[in-house]
């Protein structure tokens, strides 16, 4: 799972990719199974509707690349919901189409998993994967963030002798600040986080990773952490996270159908392997927006979403970070904003003090488009809430 890619003024370590290409838009069911939202229309919630339909006429012009799904929730209503077809197809054809689930230009793989609605996620599965191991807390079947977590691996090999390693908390994962050394910025085939992938147990490979620096401390964006917080949810559930995720999350919310990447070990690639259609990844956000709740129900705790959306991780000074949920600054400060965030185009954001779910799905993944879907909604979406 390669970085997300997210605006460059927040970032300098980070670039955001895209590829230029049209787009033609075509309207999807506003209601899809287990999805009931009522439809409102952006002017009677308070949005100007212009705003979005400049949004949507840039997309089918091509300006924002490859996106494959653009929608809009404000006040619990879905206000606009637009469907893109692109011919990956096609466009895989000038790469390197070796039939692999980490190839990135295989049509079958990526974005959607074989011909279906189902959209890679890539690190938006994170964030996810931070809701399964808040549930899992909520449940008494993991101590707390501040328990040390090596113990756990005890059927690893393991090095001992680092005081630093035998230090790590389950809240220095969540909040990328593990210690761990970590490089994730190459993209070259030398990244740790290719080499993980290649790897047959990746488990073994984070934890062979030495510290250089203390846990705690320092942010240092590592998919590996989020590969450990999804064994420990798997050690300590005494299941598959896949199967933790159905029976705790996805059958609550009606989500029905997803697919989820293995590992060699079949081991849930908890660091970027969830595929899930727009609307059903909109639920996610209805959800934490909803402070845990859904149709009346705790699915995880208030405390564990609150705590999640809080910037304990400091990436630079426009940009926090929580457990494992990015919460950028915004110069209107009723704008308080949280978001989980993938390669390719991979957005979702939630706005609370605004009612406002926003979601992009696209594959943008070589050329730089004009136009960034991230300064769509912060420029563009969240100025043009009237009320």
């Amino acid at each position: 799972m390669k970085t997300p890619t997210i605006i460059p003024i927040f970032f300098t370590f980070l670039s955001l990719i895209f590829i230029i290409g049209c787009s033609q838009g075509t309207k999807v069911e506003q209601e899809s199974a287990g999805f009931n939202l009522p439809v409102s229309n952006p002017a009677s919630e308070g949005i100007k509707e212009e705003v979005l339909d400049s949004i949507h006429k840039d997309i089918e012009n091509g300006k924002y690349g490859l996106v494959d799904h653009f929608l809009v929730i404000r006040n619990g209503k879905m206000v606009f919901d637009q469907k893109y077809d692109q011919d990956y197809a096609t466009i895989s054809q000038k790469y390197d189409t070796t039939n692999h689930q980490f190839n990135y230009d295989h049509p079958a793989w990526h974005p959607f998993y074989n011909n279906t609605n189902l959209h890679s996620l890539q690190s938006v599965t994170k964030s996810i994967n931070s809701i399964l191991m808040g549930i899992a807390i909520d449940e008494g079947l993991i101590d707390d963030v501040d328990s040390e977590i090596i113990s756990s691996f005890s059927d690893y090999t393991l090095d001992i002798t680092d005081p630093g390693k035998s230090s790590i908390t389950l809240k220095n994962l969540l909040t990328m600040r593990s210690g761990i050394e970590w490089d994730e910025e190459a993209y070259d085939g030398t990244d740790d986080c290719t080499q993980m992938e290649l790897s047959d147990d990746w488990i073994q490979y984070v934890l062979d990773k030495p510290i250089d620096t203390i846990p705690g401390e320092a942010f240092e964006y590592n998919s590996g952490a989020s590969v450990l917080i999804g064994k420990l949810i798997s050690i300590n559930t005494n299941m598959g996270v896949d199967e933790w995720a159905e029976e705790k999350l996805f059958a609550p919310l009606g989500i029905t159908d997803y697919y989820w990447k293995k590992t060699p070990l079949g081991e849930t690639d908890t660091e970027g392997g969830l595929y899930l259609s727009s609307h059903d990844l909109a639920k996610i956000g209805l959800l934490m927006l909803n402070k845990g709740k859904w149709n009346g129900k705790q699915i995880v705790s208030q405390k564990w979403v609150e705590d999640s959306t809080v910037p304990l991780a400091k990436v630079d000074d426009q940009l926090g970070y929580g457990y494992q949920w990015w919460i950028p600054k915004h110069k209107n400060e009723k704008a308080e904003i949280f978001a989980g965030l993938g390669y390719g185009g991979q957005y979702l954001f939630v706005a609370p003090n605004y009612d406002l779910i926003v979601v992009f799905n696209g594959w943008n993944i070589h050329d730089q488009a004009e136009k960034s879907c991230w300064s769509a909604f912060e420029d563009l979406i969240l100025p043009a809430m009237v009320d």
